[in-house]
């Protein structure tokens, strides 16, 4: 069955409702005062209900007009959106684009990216995830992201353009009351296996998953992010490496504390950013570009 509400008959709802009276609705649609009549009046004979009252000197919108006009803009601007996002499409531009960023990573760069390009193309829908090591390997591997940003580690395909950011250094952080801090430093391995380890736990849901700094015997305790593992060592409840770049403020304020290790080796550790060979989305390089001029803010 065939709706007898047309985007053209909702149109004429808006003007007349903005504008307040018909004979303006019609110079607004460029149409003569008596197409806009025929198409209020046939609409109300194919609903069988009264869109105005004409009771009054001046038409008004009866109760289910009303609806009509405010229901009616919501499907002219769902309609508009859907218009604009086709013409992108075409364009080259993408509906959709999937970010999935690594824990190590702090959002909030990101974030304000996000913002600049919300200005420019309001229509394209951004998903962000959070993936942990390997995590984000997989993510890209099994097509559930579209770019990666803050990667470590090799990737397991070939099939990735890859950029790096930078390095991170990983240093051992304990809480300032930790009882390691009154330890004999350089800390052997013994000292620190009597103390639980906090562990991010890696993400990868096909591809294998990977695990650092815990020593032989050592309990763990195993945290879903690198911002939740932060709170952890705050809280006395571990030990283990943090990446200097995340605690800088932590460790200035003292709240953290950096202690050596005698078994030491170095944590340096690559940070890229990936997408898919032959993707050749407009958002994606848009993102690509912008990454790649701020990533001194990202490490």
């Amino acid at each position: 069955m065939v709706s007898p509400i047309t985007l053209d008959a909702l149109k004429v709802l808006d003007a007349i409702e903005r504008k307040k009276s018909f004979a303006a609705a019609a110079d607004e649609l460029f149409k003569v005062p008596s197409a806009i009549s025929y198409t209020v009046n046939k609409l109300e004979d194919d609903l069988g209900v009264a869109i105005f009252d004409r009771s009054k000197r001046k038409a008004e919108l009866t109760a289910i007009g009303q609806t009509l006009v405010e229901q009616g803009r919501e499907i002219l601007k769902a309609t508009d959106e859907l218009t604009h996002m086709a013409k992108q499409s075409a364009n080259g531009w993408e509906l959709e684009l999937r970010i999935c960023i690594d824990s190590i990573l702090l959002f909030e760069p990101i974030y304000r990216l996000i913002a600049e390009f919300q200005q420019l193309h309001p229509w394209i829908n951004i998903k962000v995830t959070e993936e942990v090591f390997g995590g984000t390997w997989d993510a890209l591997n099994a097509d559930n992201c579209d770019l990666v940003i803050g990667a470590t580690g090799e990737p397991y395909s070939k099939g990735f353009s890859i950029v790096g950011l930078g390095q991170t250094d990983f240093v051992f952080t304990v809480s300032k009351n930790h009882p390691l801090t009154q330890a004999p430093q350089p800390l052997s391995n013994e000292s620190i296996k009597a103390f639980p380890s906090v562990v991010v736990a890696d993400s990868s849901r096909n591809l294998p998953a990977r695990s650092v700094g815990l020593l032989d015997g050592q309990s763990r305790l195993t945290v879903p992010s690198v911002e939740k593992k932060i709170e952890a060592h705050l809280l006395g409840l571990g030990v283990g490496s943090l990446p200097l770049h995340r605690i800088k403020t932590l460790l200035a304020s003292g709240e953290l504390v950096v202690l050596t290790l005698a078994e030491s080796e170095s944590r340096l550790t690559n940070v890229s950013m990936a997408w898919r060979k032959g993707n050749e989305g407009k958002a994606l390089a848009w993102f690509v570009d912008k990454v790649q001029e701020m990533k001194g803010e990202l490490l």
